[in-house]
């Protein structure tokens, strides 16, 4: 008996994802359920970028319009110690290591998205995925490069290496083979999400951290849901932009573009690149000082959508906060029935916290990092309380309805990937077109850098090169097609409702527009 057909659009960092939403899709799944496969997928082939170990952020429009944000980015344990923190660490986090850790929040994120408005069972996310764990899968490019420029970070511990490292440095080609990992995820969608947070795997999984040294217990896990938020909004002209409101930076993207608009700056591509990239600066420091867990610190948002830092200079005020880098998967999805969503997931930095937990095989992210030791701070280590955060989903309406699914990695740089990304497509640019154009991120994506710092694309158009010599921005040029600018997936929906999608050149990535069923 033939079904309705489903016209889907997909666009995903690697193209073992993309393959495994097309084949939700077929199954007769909406966009939820190809995005979820999507990221699980990603989760084994793209352990440098996402894991179930890390965080989740996405928006979710349903066929009546309405659009909601899930939060599920994890909390500090709730026994943490800021003080013996201060007292191990000093001024600020490491980068890496146990003490980095926050309560994972991915595969309870994954539960409630389904729950809004899945169609296929919850054991279909996992087909691939488990496959992949434990039959094996070829190192891609980006992860092979991610091996060799970390080498000197991680090794550092005994699940890591026994994971990813046993048989030396992996490049290009090797097979990577996860079992462990494949029972985790076999446990998973066997028992759901409750497995891990309240389930088969609870005790195991608190016992492997508390050896490593977390503070993170079984109440931690038992007590974790994620939020369910109304997105943050900006009008842009005849659009209407939607994100993630705080802990997370997606303030930054909505505060330039009304600066944008609001002071007449009409080339931000071309000859006004250089007055948004330092709009792009300034908003930057307002996040590094004032953006905080609402929840736990009281915060106006209005203050992060017109305020000044108290920042002077090059350097923020407030000391024991790592600026943001990021290693993160962005997945865009929408289809024909109504359904669409930007899916963000991460470990953090590349390969997170580099510790993964010996009796799931479970790589944990970083997020911690995104704390302040500084007590002071709005944003400092406190008991149950999340981190600033950089991941954001953001789509874009306007009175036809949906236009654009916008999704990428790159720590603190996401609002101006998505900024750089959004314009061009407004301007008429495919999906494709507009994710692989070249771009600059301003701010520091390698240890040492000012935050004054821009890195561009050797390929940056003239006009945009010039603006940016106009500025106190100190440029950085770095290769075509960097991944340090950042991957970015987007999904464009015409007014007619007709599907395009662009996957960026920079990741190992696929774009799909599909009919299904019929």
């Amino acid at each position: 008996m033939s079904r309705t057909p489903l016209t889907g659009a997909i666009a995903t960092p690697h193209a073992d994802a993309t393959r495994s939403a097309e084949r939700a899709f077929a199954r007769g799944g909406n966009a939820i359920d190809a995005a979820l496969a999507a990221a699980a997928t990603l989760c084994v082939v793209y352990p440098h970028n996402v894991s179930i170990g890390g965080d989740l952020i996405a928006l979710v429009r349903d066929p009546s319009g309405r659009t909601r944000c899930v939060n599920a980015s994890g909390p500090a344990a709730s026994t943490v110690d800021s003080d013996a923190m201060r007292e191990a660490h000093g001024e600020m986090l490491p980068y890496r290591g146990i003490d980095t850790v926050t309560v994972p929040g991915a595969v309870r994120g994954w539960e409630t998205l389904r729950r809004m408005g899945g169609q296929r069972e919850w054991g279909e996310i996992f087909d691939d995925a488990i496959v992949a764990a434990r039959e094996g899968v070829a190192v891609s490019r980006s992860l092979a490069a991610a091996f060799r420029e970390e080498e000197g970070a991680i090794g550092f511990d005994a699940g890591f290496r026994e994971t990813f490292l046993a048989d030396g440095l992996p490049v290009e080609g090797d097979a990577l083979v996860q079992p462990v990992l494949a029972r985790t995820l076999e446990a998973i969608r066997d028992g759901g999400a409750a497995a891990l947070y309240d389930g088969e795997l609870t005790a195991a999984f608190v016992d492997g951290l508390g050896r490593l040294g977390s503070r993170i217990g079984t109440a931690d896990l038992l007590l974790f849901h994620p939020e369910s938020v109304e997105p943050l909004t900006t009008s842009f002209g005849s659009y209407r932009v939607l994100t993630s409101p705080p802990n997370t930076h997606g303030f930054v993207l909505l505060r330039v573009l009304r600066e944008l608009e609001h002071q007449g700056i009409t080339d931000p591509l071309g000859a006004d690149f250089g007055r948004m990239m330092e709009r792009f600066l300034a908003a930057n420091l307002v996040r590094d000082e004032l953006l905080a867990d609402p929840r736990v610190t009281s915060g106006d948002i209005a203050e992060l959508l017109d305020g000044d830092a108290s920042s002077r200079g090059d350097e923020p005020v407030l000391p024991g906060f790592r600026r943001p880098r990021g290693d993160t998967v962005g997945i865009a999805v929408s289809d024909s029935s109504g359904w669409s969503i930007s899916l963000i997931q991460s470990v953090y930095h590349a390969f997170g916290a580099a510790v993964v937990e010996p009796s799931t095989g479970i790589l944990l992210h970083n997020r911690g990092t995104g704390f302040s030791l500084d007590s002071s701070s709005p944003n400092a280590l406190a008991p149950g309380k999340r981190p600033l955060h950089t991941l954001m989903p953001v789509m874009v309406t306007d009175a036809s309805g949906l236009r654009f699914v916008s999704a990428t990695m790159g720590g603190q740089g996401q609002p101006q990937i998505h900024a750089q990304t959004l314009l061009r497509a407004m301007a008429g640019a495919t999906a494709q077109e507009a994710v692989s154009a070249p771009r600059a991120i301003v701010g520091p994506q390698r240890d040492g850098d000012r935050p004054s710092v821009i890195y561009v694309e050797r390929d940056l158009p003239a006009p945009a090169r010039e603006a940016l010599a106009e500025t106190p921005l100190h440029v950085i040029e770095t290769p075509d097609a960097d991944e340090l600018v950042g991957h970015a997936n987007l999904v464009v929906v015409a007014p007619d409702g007709g599907l395009d999608a662009g996957s960026d050149p920079r990741s190992d990535g696929a774009a799909s527009v599909r009919a299904y069923g019929g």
